[in-house]
């Protein structure tokens, strides 16, 4: 171990002890390392930005007030990971599982968008942002990389899981804790975590694309992606319908949450797109969402003489071709991904 990493545990071993006789600074930045990591997994249980948000205060709240009972019999970081689990569990039991509008039905006409559902039912994507700042302990051996397991379809398919089932898969396949150390954390037995990952992984192996947003971003490389992402923005800008087939998969699915209307093939997303946003006046922002090229996309407000927020497209790429957007018609979220929610003339 490397002096820096044994000053920094040292530190640690004196700021668990400060924060045992009730000092609160001593505790927000012992826990403060651990925030994004464990903001992280609560996203990954309950698919929400906002439930993450409340699970990982409950969360924290929890752990302050049981401090005294911490036993230092693990880590303290494994005692974190089991109060916030604990909490995203309590926490999916009295929501409704979440999902992708794509797979909630195509339509196969253009029309405009039904009213829309419940935000609550819909997944939402997660700023790649947070996990920048994300805890560095996590072995390399999980089975699934940070921003892989944030992508829109893993999101989706451990939304399919049950909540015991979706936090054994997320604990070992993703943080890599051992099955014993899953055993303590959910107070369960190793052979009964066991079957519980096994019938997780079958699952999840019959849902996830055989291929990530991560290994074909990876294939693409920055300057084809980057090139990708301009192209998109200039063809929705320019409304230019002949560049925009040319990015677009023949299979192409576009969905619009929390509108449960949804498009799949060319066939029925270009019409659509030529009776609707094609017809309004479009600027645009590149970002990352959920680990995937991704825009923000701000309408034109003749009356405000500005651009607004108004969508967030999450593009997910098979090969060089976009095979599916994921509008997120949701301004609320831009101030998440560090977007403004303005833009000028």
């Amino acid at each position: 171990m490397s002096s820096t990493a044994t000053s920094a545990t040292e530190r640690d071993a004196v700021l668990l002890q400060l924060a045992l006789r009730g000092d609160a600074r001593a505790y927000e930045e012992l826990v403060s390392r651990h925030r994004s990591a464990l903001h992280a997994h609560c996203y990954r249980m309950l698919g929400s930005l906002d439930d993450a948000d409340d699970a990982l205060q409950e969360a924290l709240l929890r752990a302050w007030r049981g401090l005294k009972r911490f036993e230092q019999r693990s880590s303290f970081r494994t005692w974190l990971y089991k109060i916030a689990t604990n909490s995203a569990l309590q926490l999916a039991g009295r929501r409704p599982r979440r999902r992708l509008s794509s797979g909630h039905g195509p339509a196969v006409a253009p029309q405009p968008p039904r009213e829309p559902l419940s935000e609550s039912v819909w997944i939402e994507p997660y700023p790649d942002e947070f996990l920048e700042l994300e805890d560095r302990t996590t072995a390399p051996a999980a089975r699934y990389e940070q921003r892989e397991s944030v992508e829109l379809a893993f999101i989706a398919t451990v939304q399919h899981l049950p909540p015991r089932q979706r936090a054994v898969l997320l604990l070992r396949d993703v943080l890599d804790f051992s099955a014993r150390e899953v055993a303590d954390l959910l107070d369960a037995t190793v052979p009964s975590v066991n079957s519980a990952l096994q019938r997780a992984r079958h699952t999840t192996a019959e849902r996830v694309p055989d291929q990530s947003q991560q290994a074909t971003l990876r294939s693409l490389g920055h300057g084809r992606a980057r090139q990708l992402v301009d192209s998109y923005m200039e063809a929705f800008e320019q409304a230019d319908v002949d560049a925009l087939v040319e990015l677009l998969t023949e299979d192409v699915a576009w969905s619009m949450p929390p509108f449960p209307t949804s498009f799949r093939g060319r066939d029925a997303v270009m019409p659509f797109l030529e009776e609707y946003p094609l017809t309004e006046r479009w600027r645009h922002l590149p970002i990352y969402a959920s680990g995937q090229l991704a825009v923000g996309c701000y309408l034109w407000r003749a009356k405000e003489g500005q651009y607004a927020a108004a969508v967030l497209d999450v593009l997910t790429l098979r090969g060089d071709r976009i095979a599916e957007v994921t509008a997120f018609i949701a301004p609320r979220l831009f101030s998440r991904f560090g977007l403004p929610v303005k833009l000028p003339a």
